[in-house]
């Protein structure tokens, strides 16, 4: 067979897109495909068995609509392109997530469907549980908290609140950080599926978890209800109310549902019950509905079933698995805490052994600081013995010097009696010489007076003599020419020896007077030179006294 006879049997194919919440993924698909057989293909490559939960979702003509399995994949109302895009979602919701989730794939799949459902507002959850939620969502990307590397703004790229929640509550992105970061902490040990199982036990929880909403209206003018399709049963709510239904079908009390255009019946497995009729905007949404409901209903009451062979293998592989990594969690979690505690206990060896270096350092210093020190008390001692035998030697000096101040004290003293002594005589002295100087001015001013009174009568016996003259010589006085020679010098005679002898005494005696008066001034300089000299010696004496004092 020749190469171009197996070119012409090779297939035609088709490419699709996979889109997934966190992937994409291209695929070449045969012509005759049918959508079961994308679906398994798809299943395949992301290792998933718990396929009953999943579907293929497309957009056409601005309503999202499930891929068929029993129909070719050509053959259904497709978008036409090239490749031909679908979502891998979640179609059918579990009851409870702990128990029926059993693959670890499943589990991250729904849980990055319900988060990213959440941030889109699809389903509504409080402020308090978004920030609980978020904190499982980061325990499950960044692993256990560590304040070392996971550093404030560690969380400024991840999206993790809804924005309703941002703007209902004035707090700056840091703020949120830290709210998310205090319950992070809290989830320390916990596992990448155990943090995904934890988001997805609290969401399945929430009002709108699980829940398919279609607009209704019980006439055909009107479209004022909502009908929600979820894995317990149907539910009617009121236009602007999501949250609590005005009215509920569970599966187990529907009887049978079915449609005719746009009609919609529901009818109670109470046959006395009213039947409930609505109706859709298009004949498609009723399909939809309808698929969904069979789903949903299907899975109910498989959920109420002895488990399949399938379903037991998986779930005993779930337990083997989840026990096998709860050892290994186990196991990692000691092998942890023994690595925490031999870095803790290596921190606190080379804590210790920096202590001890530091130490030993500070030893080497104290040593180094003692052996100066030791040098400097070696050169102060040997500064002070020489201090001390020159002190030794000052004090031999001192008392030398005391000694010798004691004999200079002493004889100082005896200077100073023998002085005060002088002084004393030299005041007896003075007192004589004031007496002796008043007694002289005394004999002076009494020999003054009788000089006086002797020129006094010298000059009367003068008078008296003339006047005894003109008395017997009265010629002598007219004639002074003719008075006899010889008369005249035997009487002057006479009165000359008496008047030479009267000035001879007054002569003597102003000689005395003035030989006394002089001897006097001598004896009073002399007298004032010793004074002076007297009150020298005293001033030196107590200049003497007084260093010698200050010696002391």
């Amino acid at each position: 067979m020749s190469i171009r006879g197996l070119k012409k049997k090779q297939p035609k194919t088709f490419k699709v897109k996979i889109i997934t919440v966190d992937a994409e993924m291209e695929f070449s698909c045969e012509m005759k495909w049918k959508g079961k057989d994308l679906f398994d293909l798809v299943c395949r490559a992301l290792g998933l068995r718990e396929t009953w939960f999943f579907g293929l979702q497309y957009t056409i003509k601005g309503m999202c609509t499930w891929l068929k399995m029993d129909k070719k994949v050509l053959d259904q109302e497709i978008p036409k392109e090239d490749p031909i895009s679908f979502h891998f979602l979640a179609k059918f919701y579990p009851e409870k997530v702990e128990e029926e989730l059993l693959q670890e794939i499943t589990q991250h799949l729904f849980f990055l469907q319900v988060k990213k459902q959440i941030l889109d507002e699809e389903i509504y959850c409080s402020p308090e549980a978004t920030v609980l939620l978020a904190s499982y969502a980061v325990q499950a990307k960044y692993g256990d908290y560590d304040p070392n590397f996971h550093e404030p703004g560690f969380l400024a790229h991840d999206e993790l609140l809804p924005k309703r929640v941002l703007r209902q509550y004035q707090l700056t992105a840091e703020m949120w950080e830290e709210k998310i970061t205090a319950w992070y902490a809290e989830h320390r040990g916990i596992a990448r599926d155990e943090a995904e199982m934890n988001y997805l036990k609290i969401a399945q929880d929430l009002e709108m978890y699980g829940v398919n909403y279609f607009p209704i209206a019980q006439n055909k003018n009107h479209t004022d209800l909502l009908l929600g399709v979820d894995a317990k049963g149907i539910h009617i709510y009121s236009i602007n109310n999501r949250f609590s239904p005005n009215k509920s079908f569970e599966w187990s009390a529907i009887r049978n549902i079915s449609y005719s255009e746009k009609e919609l019946t529901i009818k109670p497995l109470d046959k006395k019950a009213e039947v409930f009729k609505f109706f859709s905007s298009q004949l498609k949404v009723n399909k939809l509905i309808l698929q969904l409901c069979i789903g949903n209903h299907d899975l109910f009451m498989r959920r109420r079933k002895v488990d399949s062979i399938e379903i037991q293998q998986m779930k005993a592989q779930a337990r083997e698995e989840k026990a096998r990594k709860k050892m290994e969690n186990q196991r990692l979690a000691r092998e942890k805490q023994l690595r925490e505690e031999a870095e803790r206990a290596k921190e606190e060896l080379e804590r210790r052994l920096f202590q001890l270096e530091d130490e030993a350092r500070q030893a080497n210093e104290a040593l180094l600081r003692s052996q100066e020190a030791a040098e400097l008390l070696a050169e102060k001692a040997q500064i002070a013995e020489e201090e001390a035998k020159l002190l030794a030697q000052n004090a031999a000096e001192a008392e030398q010097e005391r000694q010798r101040l004691e004999i200079t004290a002493l004889k100082t003293k005896e200077e100073k009696r023998l002085m005060e002594q002088k002084m004393r005589e030299a005041e007896l002295i003075a007192v004589k010489l004031v007496k002796e100087s008043d007694r002289r001015a005394k004999e002076a001013e009494h020999l003054k007076q009788d000089l006086h009174e002797a020129r006094e009568a010298e000059r009367k016996a003068k008078q008296k003599l003339l006047d005894i003259t003109r008395l017997n010589y009265p010629h002598m006085v007219k004639y002074p020419q003719y008075f006899p020679t010889d008369t005249r010098d035997a009487n002057f005679d006479k009165g000359s020896i008496k008047l030479d002898l009267k000035d001879i005494d007054l002569k003597r005696l102003s000689f005395e007077i003035e030989r006394e008066r002089l001897d006097y001034l001598e004896k009073s300089r002399k007298f004032e030179d010793r004074l002076k000299e007297l009150k020298s010696e005293i001033h030196a004496l107590k200049l003497e006294e007084k260093q010698s004092g200050l010696y002391s």
